[in-house]
């Protein structure tokens, strides 16, 4: 990684102080840092346990015993000279380590506080240990994702940790920014994980009262359940995925794919799912990937090959965005979103003794 290319984006002059933590804190401090933000990470001897070269980059990196008083002093110093602060500690810890909120506005009023957890800074949970998966579990998201039979099936950390916690936490954080503008104190940010994600569970819970959709498993339209709505296995035993969910989408992938009327007919009644999803499986089954590319891609069927990451590298649609990049083995995530005129940039991470 070029460590001479200077950095930019429209965040470009922000300073965010970081406190090194594991999942949701780090991803937030990357997307700030991927678009100008300078950020110093405070780290403990050896680390978090958790290295990751992508989510890590564009930081500097400096070790300190926060439970000293030099190291103590050290990180309000720090404090003083920025914007943003991230922490992701259970509730009180910072403040019994003399760097919560109050100590740290005493130094720098205008500062944004940024706290990251999985239950909140309040509630009867919130010094219980947890993590995504337990997170999704208390929001009803979880209890919705799954086949038919058996328990429900996690969808990565993608949901909680990342859409509920990272996102919600440079929102709030950027909110907080815009506010500061006008009052000119910083505040504190509380991102609790099973708040976003309730908050991503918005759009089905007001889809509910009218039975629109459903969350049962086996009626729920986005779930799986739905014959298209899903993945299917090729002949290969590589899958696809299809979405056409309007009527135009769907009636355009039956035609291509030679489905008689009655599969068309059958999608629209959830008691025929079953049997639709049979009849559709069967038929994919027939060809290999490859083949339902050739015919399918590019079209209005709403299609896509199931594909790993490394391919998805390598996907003619992401390469053209330039969407990764092969940084020293390593595939890289280009900053997201994208900017007309202050694009971001990736840098690496590096030791400092301070902000510039």
């Amino acid at each position: 990684m070029d460590q001479s290319q200077p950095r930019q984006g429209p965040l470009l002059g922000l300073r965010v102080l970081e406190f090194a933590s594991i999942g949701p804190g780090p991803h937030c401090a990357m997307l700030l840092a991927d678009l100008g933000a300078e950020v110093i990470r405070i780290e403990r001897e050896g680390g978090n346990g958790w290295p990751n070269p992508v989510a890590d980059r564009g930081r500097k990196r400096m070790t300190l015993d926060i439970r000293t008083d030099a190291g103590r002093e050290r990180c309000l110093a720090l404090a003083e000279g920025a914007d943003v602060l991230i922490e992701g500690m259970r509730p009180g810890v910072m403040e019994r380590l003399g760097l919560g909120p109050e100590q740290v506005h005493a130094r720098n009023p205008r500062l944004v506080y940024g706290r990251m957890t999985g239950w909140g800074q309040i509630g009867p949970l919130a010094q219980s240990a947890g993590h995504d998966i337990n997170y999704i579990a208390l929001t009803g998201a979880l209890a919705a994702i799954g086949g038919r039979e058996g328990p429900a099936i996690p969808p990565l950390n993608l949901v909680g940790d990342f859409g509920g916690g990272s996102l919600y936490l440079a929102f709030g954080i950027m909110a907080a920014l815009w506010e500061r503008e006008r009052s000119g104190q910083g505040q504190v940010v509380d991102a609790a994980i099973v708040d976003g994600v309730s908050s991503l569970m918005t759009f089905f819970a007001g889809l509910l009262p009218s039975g629109a959709i459903s969350l049962e498993r086996d009626r729920n339209l986005l779930s799986g359940a739905a014959p298209h709505y899903r993945c299917y296995t090729c002949a290969d035993g590589r899958e696809i995925a299809i979405g056409p969910l309007e009527p135009q989408f769907l009636a355009e992938l039956m035609k291509r794919i030679g489905a008689s009327e009655s599969l068309l007919e059958g999608c629209a009644n959830p008691d025929h799912w079953q049997a639709q999803s049979e009849q559709l499986a069967t038929l994919f089954a027939s060809r290999t990937q490859a083949d339902w590319c050739a015919l399918l891609e590019g079209t209005d069927a709403c299609f896509a090959p199931v594909l790993t990451l490394e391919e998805a590298a390598q996907h003619p649609h992401m390469q053209q965005r330039g969407v990764y990049r092969d940084i020293d083995g390593v595939l890289h995530a280009a900053p997201a979103p994208r900017f007309s005129r202050t694009p971001g940039t990736i840098l690496p991470s590096r030791n400092a003794e301070g902000w510039d």
